[in-house]
């Protein structure tokens, strides 16, 4: 069996913020941009790498949702508590830097993790959790 992750999808709350975060900070490029009713899915991924990408998309989209459960994501989202990706970089410190530089918010810097990682962790614009680690 040959299975590879492809996309993966985290929500977004304001598609520019987004794109700022994931396009000029993080230095992903834009591999699709498509807005239907008022709504956008953005799709990013690291340059060089085509076939692995993260879909930005609209926490409303999903229509079997009510109102009450759309809030309580959203809420979930601004405590970075419902959705996160793990990224991986060979430069953790400078990509740390060049991220707190930006005003990211930073939830840590990088740290030794006892589970045998170093990594450091902020929140996109959306409160979504993005962990990076350092490629060892």
């Amino acid at each position: 069996m040959d299975i590879t992750i492809h996309s993966s999808f985290l929500p977004h709350i304001d598609p520019e913020a987004s794109l700022v975060f994931y396009r000029d900070i993080l230095g992903f490029e834009v591999r699709l941009d498509v807005g239907y009713e008022g709504m956008r899915w953005i799709t990013v991924g690291p340059v060089g790498q085509p076939s692995t990408a993260i879909v930005l998309h609209p926490p409303a989209a999903n229509p079997g949702i009510t109102d009450d459960e759309r809030q309580t994501i959203i809420e979930l989202m601004a405590k970075g508590s419902y959705f996160g990706v793990n990224l991986a970089t060979t430069d953790l410190d400078a990509t740390f830097a060049k991220l707190e530089a930006s005003d990211a918010e930073v939830v840590q810097e990088p740290t030794e993790q006892p589970y045998g990682v170093r990594d450091c962790a902020f929140r996109d614009p959306a409160g979504n959790m993005v962990r990076i680690q350092q490629v060892r």
